[in-house]
């Protein structure tokens, strides 16, 4: 048994550190594919907190290593964010790392830079206080979530040949434990027209009148879409409309929406694509999944479709338990059990590498990409706790 007084006291000492390091992340700007700064600011403290190996990998991830024992630990957290932009009415500077109340402010305070200095620091408890077991850890500050969930750990375990025994996601569970959440998929549906002069509409097709009738469909839809008992239900909303027109005064030859699909267990994207090509005014449309592609900042070209699957660690799997039991040394009680709402890198390994994956992090899900994020102080040091207790507990089973 790992004494709680002790685990506290080594937590607290820590405090002051961990709120300079988050300040500091807060600061950074760090959008999908422009992480290198934050990247390299995380490999600092890194170094500062004694991890055996730090090094960055192709895709420009930051990865920190503990011990070389037989279990394989994989704790993650994405460091990049969405963007902030001029119509969003922020009352503290996104980039300001304010402090306030106990919390800090800001771009990412939520989602989910709160996580990095835990799992940092987390590594300087397990060193302090002898932590250490037949177990490896990597900490893997991760990039590119926010523009394809998963590549990241898809990357780190195919291309980096890093196999985890174990994964644990730090995406904001306001300090409950998760073991799971839907899946999702983008998809981009077609209608073509025919164009003519606006004056004389009775000439041509318009794209938008066409695509009119299946928007109503889609949204019929939703109303029926497989409810889960745990996850939810599916659901679907049309997210985006475009069209293409020679003019203001010509009829529209293309109409093309985006839909964002959530799929709940029993869903499939196979599912997903058929419902939309079995409407009635789904004829003649072009229906398809959407691809992902980009360059880290490291250079690296990345691809993959955007299909990320739904995933459930089940209630009575070992690192379901051994996570409640971490729980109670980080919060001095069993926390909540439940899932995520929205998705997180957890549709890799989980999703497609069939990895058992749970979640813990700091952070509210609900202020993930608004303009109140920000993250308790006290929830970043309870984390670290959690993260330096885990996977010894994992590998005393």
């Amino acid at each position: 048994m790992m004494n709680v007084s002790t685990l506290k006291k080594a937590s607290q000492k820590n405090r002051s550190a961990m709120t300079r390091f988050m300040r500091d992340l807060v600061r950074i700007p760090s959008y999908s594919c422009q992480e290198k700064e934050v990247v390299h600011r995380i490999a600092e403290e890194m170094h500062k907190t004694g991890f055996d190996k730090i090094f960055l990998d192709k895709m420009g991830n930051c990865i920190g290593k503990i011990g070389r024992g037989k279990t394989v630990i994989l704790i993650d957290g994405h460091i990049d964010t969405v963007q902030v932009t001029p119509s969003q009415n922020w009352t503290l500077n996104p980039f300001g790392g304010v402090m306030k109340n106990n919390r800090i402010y800001g771009r990412g305070a939520a989602d989910q830079k709160g996580a990095t200095p835990a799992m940092v620091y987390a590594g300087k408890l397990i060193k302090e206080l002898g932590l250490e077991d037949d177990y490896t850890l990597y900490i893997t500050c991760t990039c590119q979530e926010e523009d394809c969930d998963g590549l990241p750990i898809l990357h780190i375990v195919e291309k980096e040949h890093i196999q985890p025994n174990f994964v644990v996601i730090t995406d904001s569970t306001d300090m409950k434990l998760h073991r799971g959440h839907r899946g999702r998929m983008e998809i981009k549906v077609t209608m073509k027209g025919k164009s003519c002069h606006g004056s004389m509409p009775q000439l041509g097709v318009n794209a938008v009148y066409k695509m009119a009738p299946l928007i109503e469909e889609i949204e019929t839809l939703n109303q029926s879409l497989h409810t889960d008992p745990f996850l939810g239900k599916g659901t679907v909303v049309v997210s985006k409309i475009e069209c293409q027109t020679p003019s203001l005064n010509a009829v529209p030859d293309e109409c093309v929406i985006y839909l964002d699909r959530r799929l709940t267990l029993g869903e499939t994207k196979e599912l997903a694509l058929r419902q939309i090509r079995q409407m009635p005014h789904a004829k003649g449309a072009k229906i398809e999944l959407l691809q992902y592609a980009a360059t880290s900042w490291t250079g690296l070209k990345v691809a993959q479709e955007k299909y990320f699957p739904t995933w459930v660690t089940a209630e009575d799997h070992w690192l379901v338990k051994a996570g409640l039991e971490a729980g109670k040394y980080a919060l001095g009680r069993k926390p909540v059990l439940t899932r995520w709402t929205f998705s997180t890198n957890g549709v890799a390994s989980a999703g497609r590498l069939k990895i058992p994956t749970i979640g813990f992090g700091p952070g509210k899900e609900e202020l993930a990409h608004t303009v109140q994020e920000y993250v308790e102080i006290e929830d970043m040091v309870k984390a670290s706790i959690f993260y330096a207790t885990l996977p010894k507990i994992i590998v005393q089973k």
